[in-house]
């Protein structure tokens, strides 16, 4: 299988500095979609006549967060679209339960919108899920794949799965009352914050904060439910579109084992590794593999 040369680590300090010259991420829209209603996204024009990216975000994350890493050098070479999926942020809300091919539904009715695909799909963890079915259920909107610290089954064993599901859906039932909670913001932002300079941690923190207050809790406990159902491997060899796989070489989430075997069931997937846990994302030089795993696979295209 192709593999990229492994990056050099960057000092801490180095990272530091890069980080606080980040801008600010593009500000959002509202996009309606026939028979869906609004769905919110951040977007960056890009280069006239460039290839379209779609950037979906991990479980507990929003578009927002997850790539506020990626919009700007992303958007040197590519359109870049970011939406918040169902549940998450000022994502969709619905009495349904939350369903992945739900969220894979709406991303494709959001490119026959706006007329942007097909496009390169990017797919972080629970969004690497999303990217799947959307090969899978929209093949026609997808252009290529880059699956990032993400598999085709997000759960160690079977076992774990069912146990993941149950206690996931039995949360979910409190969670019609208790969507007001605010200890998880708190827990998810801290990986965000603890790496933001001090002279800005207070601003990140309030954003982050006020970005996961949005959830709707119980969509996102049905999430970690769904997660631990979705099994992509009898159809995962089928997948025909130039992918890319960014492996988080640390991850404790899902092991980097799981990302290369995904991968190896990809015909012709390359491989860019990157020495990072889970939140790889929140990272300086996660832009930068980004980028390169897009560009290999808008390289690849005919």
């Amino acid at each position: 299988m192709p593999q990229a040369p492994a990056r050099s680590r960057v000092p801490p300090l180095m990272r530091m500095k890069q980080l606080s010259d980040l801008p600010p991420p593009p500000r959002g829209m509202r996009v309606l979609l026939p028979n869906r209603g609004e769905l919110f996204v951040r977007a960056r024009r890009g280069p006239r006549r460039a290839p379209t990216v779609v950037l979906l975000h991990g479980w507990g994350a929003s578009g927002g967060l997850n790539w506020f890493q990626a919009f700007e050098p992303l958007g040197r070479d590519f359109r870049v679209l970011a939406p918040d999926l169902r549940g998450h942020g000022r994502g969709p809300r619905s009495q349904d339960p939350f369903r992945l091919r739900d969220c894979a539904d709406d991303v494709a009715a959001l490119l026959e919108t706006l007329d942007a695909g097909p496009a390169i799909v990017v797919g972080y963890s629970m969004g690497g899920s999303v990217a799947q079915l959307l090969w899978r259920c929209h093949r026609e909107r997808v252009a290529g794949l880059v699956l990032v610290a993400t598999c085709e089954r997000p759960v160690r064993s079977a076992r774990a799965g069912r146990w993941m599901e149950g206690l996931m859906e039995t949360a979910a039932l409190g969670g019609r009352w208790a969507e007001g909670s605010t200890w998880l913001p708190r827990a998810l932002a801290r990986g965000v914050v603890e790496r933001w300079p001090a002279s800005r941690a207070g601003g990140l923190s309030e954003w982050a904060r006020t970005e996961m207050a949005r959830h709707d809790w119980r969509h996102l406990l049905e999430a970690g439910a769904e997660l631990g159902r979705f099994d992509a491997t009898p159809w995962l060899s089928s997948i025909d579109v130039p992918t890319s796989v960014v492996v988080t070489e640390r991850d404790t989430a899902i092991p980097a084992p799981l990302q290369h075997g995904m991968a190896r069931q990809i015909s012709g997937a390359t491989v860019h590794p990157m020495d990072a846990g889970h939140l790889a994302c929140v990272l300086p030089e996660f832009g930068t593999t980004l980028v390169q795993a897009c560009g290999d696979v808008a390289g690849r295209l005919g």
